[in-house]
């Protein structure tokens, strides 16, 4: 998952300046003990500015470093996003260390991907099965009773941080954390998107969270017994989608991972949309790919359409994430998935396009062969006029 990038402020705050030294202090350290020293200043002062809500401080400082200190940068932005999703609650005079987590879910559908509320028992189902195969021997879990669409997760550190807090007090109360729905934002229509259940894990201080880090536990294993155990309850959230698991994690851990592995699903996705509805085989289909560029290379932008013609029926768009430029083997994974999907026509495009849109509906314009952007458009089934794949 991207670090979200918002605009400086002209004036460099007091508590901004501060994170700014810290992190630096951090980022030029020569050993674990003076690590211990500067991690021990930063993390009490970034956990002060998410109490208060000081979004601006954060983001000023993170934008600053960008620039001018890309160690110090990512430093901070651990920290942050660290601080974020832990914290300390206190329980019957007991101390208990909270983490929040994410168990995201890869589905494609001919129909709409369902972001939805959760009945009270596929809930229970899911937090059973969620604790005896991802969380510790002590652990308690707790979700909130929503499945979420990336479009309605946190929107800020200071949210995840309010979110981490809400659940954990709910896993030290035994109970689940009900969601006020019409706060959501409205969900956009993929082909292939990514599903969230949230929830926390609480276990006393000190005690192991996850159950891979158990001597006899493994991710392998749990991700494993996850889809196992958890598919019969998952499943009824997701009628008429296609769906893959990913392995529950640390909250921004899973949402990174649930990025990265989209990208491959989202290909593979698509190859299969337009075998199921027009009967085009993978061996039929030419994909086109094209990098689009900004102020950098930001994208690849794949073209799915019948080998022997021109027409675009439907694209996927491949983002860069974190540190991936334009050096990154992006083409090299591309090609891979899609000749594994039995695309055997791919060309690639030494272009560098724009990241043009549709005026009227907002899609993304995909490369065709003569080295164009055009719109996707599905043919209908009966071979009349074509239609947009919005």
């Amino acid at each position: 998952m991207k670090r979200t990038r918002f605009g400086v402020r002209d004036r460099l705050s007091r508590d901004a300046a501060e994170l700014q030294r810290l992190a630096a202090g951090l980022a030029d350290s020569g050993g674990k003990l003076e690590d211990s020293y500067w991690e021990a200043r930063l993390s009490e002062t970034v956990d002060s500015l998410l109490k208060h809500g000081a979004e601006d401080d954060l983001n000023t400082a993170l934008d600053r470093l960008f620039e001018a200190s890309p160690e110090a940068h990512d430093e901070l932005a651990d920290m942050v996003e660290a601080r974020a999703e832990t914290s300390r609650l206190e329980a019957r005079g007991q101390s208990f260390d909270i983490l929040l987590f994410a168990a995201p879910v890869l589905a494609w559908s001919r129909f709409s991907i369902p972001a939805c509320p959760v009945p009270a028992a596929n809930l229970a189902a899911l937090a059973v099965q969620l604790g005896a195969h991802v969380g510790s021997g002590p652990a308690r879990v707790a979700l909130a009773d929503f499945l979420f669409s990336p479009d309605q997760l946190p929107r800020s550190f200071c949210d995840t941080r309010q979110l981490t807090n809400a659940l954990g007090e709910a896993a030290l109360a035994g109970r689940h954390l009900p969601i006020d729905t019409a706060t959501l934002a409205e969900t956009n229509r993929f082909l292939s998107d990514v599903r969230y259940l949230v929830g926390a894990i609480a276990v006393p201080q000190g005690q192991p969270p996850f159950r891979w880090n158990e001597k006899d536990g493994g991710k392998e294993n749990a991700l494993k017994e996850w889809h196992k155990q958890g598919g019969p309850s998952l499943d009824p959230l997701l009628t008429g989608c296609a769906w893959e698991p990913v392995l529950p994690d640390a909250y921004h851990t899973a949402c990174r991972n649930a990025d990265r592995l989209s990208r491959p699903y989202s290909l593979r996705a698509s190859v299969a949309f337009l075998q199921t509805l027009l009967g085009l085989m993978p061996a039929g289909l030419r994909a086109v790919v094209g990098p689009c560029y900004d102020r950098r290379m930001e994208e690849y932008r794949v073209g799915l359409g019948p080998r022997e013609q021109s027409d675009i029926y439907h694209g996927i768009v491949w983002p860069l994430l974190g540190a991936e430029d334009e050096a990154t083997d992006a083409a090299g994974e591309i090609e891979t998935v899609l000749r594994e999907a039995g695309v055997k026509d791919v060309v690639f495009l030494d272009h560098h396009f724009p990241m043009e849109f549709c005026d009227d509906c907002g899609a993304p314009f995909y490369p065709n062969a003569d080295a164009e952007m055009v719109h996707a458009e599905m043919p209908e089934p009966n071979g009349g006029d074509s239609q947009a794949l919005h």
